[in-house]
């Protein structure tokens, strides 16, 4: 019965998100709410885990996802997104242009929130197919593989950060090991997918023509690089001198405090704010308007994840998470397996790949002890399956079609298959890295 009444919530979070067209935050407020009393919890105890649950969740959260909006609002705004693709094609030359965009979105994406990414990055595209004739599908499609693999795969998004707390894993791990994964996943989606795409020769949408700032006005290579890059670098470095020191040694404790997301982003929201703005003699007014801007553009993920913990608390509390735990691993299916096919339901049925990331997390996060997988593979594999074949309920499946001056029809055949390769590819590469991790 437990059971039922957790797959009875789920549904109607879909049906109150999809056809209802409410609001997602008060979605899951009101599906905790019924769901507590439906597990007969008591009233005042369902209230309790709620708050419990928003705060708990937001608590180690909310400044890792506002610090990262901050910088890649900065990376985007100052030119220093424009900088990195330029430097690429200029090295990698107009045979590998895809490739240049590509590894731009995949730089860039990492400190950028996947939505603001989009618009923000989608002009970049129409640029270069301008510069180069060739079809802004075509160019498109690998630069927003990289953008969807690090908003699914990798921290500091919110989705995956959310996922490293509550399978209790390393965010430095997880981090390497994603972009060990992201690599395939990309190549897969973006270039070798696009050798079948180059009959989308329409033009995209004129309303959303590129705005390409001055030469002069963009700050260098290097220090677009090393803005953007920071959290990559300073989370990895971390975390393998953690796996080389001592528990107890001096550089251990340094690189634990170094590696804390809330430092990694502190201290790379102030290096960009330096490197793309002061240095830069941008004025202290713009810069912080930019600021302000992305904490606005967040405010709405902030609110989904503050709800998603509010579900999980509730199934905590109740005990259903142990019972719904117990119940999965009699399917008798690996847990990443599991984790990446709740999800990937999830995502199908939703849209949102925050929201099925974390609920699939309330769901299978108590088999972890139990079944000794890697949490940080837990992380990639729940994060795969939120990737799942996105389609006409999902925001980027519209932000695609009206960007690109596609049909419904056309856009399922790009987007969604991008969309369902990236997913599949980061299944099959959690079940290979199980072997040796």
């Amino acid at each position: 019965m437990p059971l039922l009444i957790v797959i009875a919530a789920i549904l109607l979070l879909v049906i109150l998100v999809t056809w209802c067209k409410l609001n997602t935050f008060l979605s899951f407020l009101i599906v905790s709410l019924l769901m507590g009393l439906s597990l007969q919890m008591k009233m005042p105890d369902v209230i309790q885990s709620i708050q419990t649950g928003i705060g708990k969740t937001l608590g180690s959260l909310i400044v890792v996802i506002v610090f990262g909006s901050m910088l890649g609002k900065l990376v985007a705004e100052s030119g220093a997104g424009q900088r990195i693709t330029g430097g690429l094609m200029q090295l990698l030359g107009p045979k590998y242009v895809q490739w240049s965009l590509m590894i731009t979105g995949f730089v860039v994406g990492i400190p950028l929130f996947y939505n603001i990414g989009f618009v923000l990055m989608v002009p970049l595209i129409f640029m270069v197919a301008a510069r180069t004739g060739l079809p802004a599908v075509y160019l498109g499609i690998p630069m927003l593989a990289a953008l969807s693999v690090t908003h699914g795969y990798l921290p500091p998004h919110p989705s995956p950060s959310a996922l490293v707390e509550y399978f209790h894993a390393s965010m430095g791990l997880t981090l390497l090991y994603g972009i060990l994964l992201a690599v395939p996943a990309i190549i897969l989606a973006g270039p070798v997918f696009t050798r079948l795409l180059k009959n989308y020769t329409n033009a995209p949408s004129r309303m959303f023509e590129a705005k390409e700032l001055p030469e002069n006005e963009i700050p260098g290579m290097l220090a677009s690089i090393l803005a953007a890059m920071l959290p990559v670098l300073l989370l990895a470095v971390t975390a393998l001198v953690k796996l080389r020191m001592p528990e107890g040694s001096t550089r251990y404790q340094i690189a634990s405090w170094l590696g804390e997301p809330l430092i990694v982003m502190l201290l790379a929201v102030l290096n960009g704010t330096y490197l793309l703005g002061y240095r830069r003699k941008m004025p202290a007014k713009r810069i912080l308007s930019i600021m302000d801007e992305a904490v606005k553009d967040v405010a709405v993920i902030i609110l989904i994840i503050g709800g998603s913990g509010a579900l999980t608390q509730l199934l905590h509390d109740s005990k259903v998470s142990i019972y719904i735990a117990d119940s999965l691993q009699q399917l008798h299916l690996h847990p990443l397996v599991l984790a990446w096919g709740i999800a990937a339901i999830i995502r199908v049925c939703i849209g949102s790949a925050t929201v099925a990331g974390l609920t699939t997390a309330a769901i299978v996060a108590p088999m972890i002890p139990a079944s000794g997988v890697n949490p940080n593979l837990m992380v990639l594999a729940t994060g795969a399956g939120s990737l799942m074949f996105s389609h006409v309920n999902d925001a980027g499946f519209w932000m695609f079609k009206e960007y690109f001056n596609l049909s419904v029809k056309d856009t399922i055949k790009t987007w969604s298959v991008m969309e369902t390769i990236v997913s599949i590819t980061g299944l099959a590469g959690t079940l290979v890295l199980s072997l040796f991790v």
